[in-house]
């Protein structure tokens, strides 16, 4: 009897303890998305500033491109229609249509395409979508990476830069199911 008092006593004081240390995260929002620079834009910042380093940064990305590349990892375009491989290859050809003038005479236009391979080396900026939590009890915040997309600086016709995201990897199950839930719903309207 004394056994089953003793058992029930820990049992008790388990039950107690796990749910007074329950967190009460309470969501800070469902959805956030924001940029994030892998590659400093200073070198005189010290090292982890906007900055990961060289062969980390290296091996991230181009896990992120082998895996959309071979179709390991569900890929999306920017409004979260899913692309293949193929697509990914095609987006990771940046092609430029550019009239230029002929330097001999006589000196003719001509439409001129170039093809640039955007490459590990040119992607020095993650997107990221997340999920924020907060336990209001110690403000501690809890995030879930829901997609992440690659983003390459791009140089357009007219000689400007600008940075592009290229695709989103979905890393998070619950959201993926969400979105081919949509586009079920979407294609039978």
């Amino acid at each position: 009897m004394k056994n089953k008092i003793k058992i029930a006593f820990v049992v008790g004081v388990l039950f107690i303890t796990a749910s007074c240390n329950q967190k009460k995260e309470k969501v800070i929002t469902p959805k956030i998305q924001y940029d994030v620079t892998i590659q400093s834009p200073n070198s005189s910042y010290d090292w982890w500033i906007q900055n990961i380093p060289g062969p980390q940064r290296e091996k991230l990305i181009e896990t992120l491109l082998k895996g959309a590349l071979s179709g390991k990892y569900p890929v999306y375009d920017y409004f979260y229609n899913p692309i293949n491989p193929q697509k990914v290859a095609q987006i990771l050809n940046d092609s430029i249509r550019k009239t230029v003038q002929d330097k001999n005479p006589p000196y003719e236009l001509k439409d001129t395409v170039i093809v640039k391979r955007i490459g590990i080396k040119d992607i020095a900026k993650l997107r990221f979508l997340e999920k924020w939590d907060i336990d209001p009890a110690n403000l501690e915040i809890s995030k879930k990476v829901m997609g992440i997309a690659p983003v390459a600086k791009i140089q357009d016709v007219s000689g400007n830069t600008r940075w592009q995201p290229l695709f989103w990897v979905i890393t998070d199950n619950a959201f993926l199911k969400e979105l081919k839930k949509n586009q079920t719903e979407n294609f039978d309207d």
